[in-house]
């Protein structure tokens, strides 16, 4: 007969089923970038298919043109219109309570206080992996790590499929500048006016604290501008010609500044299987009981073009 509460499984799996919504809130705000992929804009969540689809356009109508009278109307079949594909990619992360521990905290409320207490182990795990991994490159664990920026705006030469080596495919490249030197307001600028076209812009500009101090000291005091929505999520930044700029601690960002418009960057997640627990089991060899959260999704990108990075850059 198993130690403790008679009622400790259903206990363990309505507290760990509640408290789920509350941890994903919580590892979404907890850095700029989900903050950015997240603020404004749902997670896109569907239901299934063997790959996560992305619609992309990628040229324009050439049937589009001034007429007179009956002229003759252009009716080519056009172009222009392919697809990104992401494969799913999985992530869990597991509370175990031991045995002992259950017959330590005998009592609903001894249960709820230390289930708590391992969520919030959890979550704070959650945070620092996911963090690294979506500024990662997608290699990660054998490949099995989903999507980084590194590789999205990145140095990825397939992304989605989609090989932007090939000539054809030159509108599926981000900028990126080696700048292979002290950060420049002129730097900035460049590479800002580059990936944006008219009033589709950056939204969010992201590096380490080092380049973060270096753009601060370029600015005059009287031109240090924040945004309110960004500050008010609890993240330091300055604006740069309207988008906020803001630092990350994750060490793949070194000498990195991401110029990111997260219009195009969706986090697309299984709509049955996002921050989904499971229920408590206990293995028939170990004195303890397990239950894992687990998720579904992909990070993607529906617009490279529009994405850019400056590297190389030192203090």
């Amino acid at each position: 007969m198993a130690a403790g509460n008679s009622d400790f499984d259903a206990i363990l799996s309505t507290t760990l089923k509640n408290y789920v919504p509350k941890l994903a809130d919580n590892v979404f705000t907890a850095r700029p970038l989900f903050y950015a992929l997240t603020n404004g804009q749902t997670i896109r969540r569907i239901n299934g298919g063997a790959k996560i689809v992305v619609p992309i356009i990628y040229g324009t109508n050439s049937t589009a043109a001034s007429y007179a009278g009956a002229d003759t109307i252009d009716i080519t079949a056009q172009t222009g219109i392919s697809a990104a594909e992401y494969d799913w990619k999985q992530y869990a992360a597991t509370v175990t309570i031991t045995g002992i521990e259950e017959a330590k905290n005998n009592g609903e409320a001894a249960i709820i206080d230390l289930l708590e207490g391992k969520i919030m182990q959890t979550e704070e795990t959650i945070i620092q992996n996911m963090n690294a991994m979506f500024w990662g490159d997608g290699t990660g664990n054998s490949g099995k790590d989903m999507n980084g920026l590194n590789k999205l705006v990145g140095t990825g030469l397939t992304v989605g499929g989609i090989d932007a080596t090939d000539a054809d495919n030159a509108w599926w490249r981000s900028t990126l500048t080696n700048q292979g030197g002290a950060l420049t307001l002129a730097a900035m600028s460049t590479i800002y006016n580059t990936v944006s076209v008219g009033n589709d812009q950056p939204t969010i500009v992201i590096t380490d604290q080092d380049e973060y101090e270096k753009y601060e000291s370029l600015l005059q005091p009287n031109l240090r501008y924040t945004s309110a929505d960004v500050a008010d999520a609890g993240f330091q930044n300055l604006l740069f010609k309207g988008a906020p700029v803001t630092y990350d601690s994750d060490s793949d960002l070194d000498g990195k500044m991401f110029f990111l418009n997260t219009k195009y960057l969706r986090l697309v997640a299984h709509s049955e299987t996002w921050f989904q627990p499971t229920p408590f089991v206990r293995p028939t060899n170990q004195d303890a009981r397990y239950a894992q959260i687990l998720c579904y999704g992909e990070l993607t990108c529906s617009n490279r073009s529009r994405q850019g990075m400056l590297y190389g850059l030192t203090d």
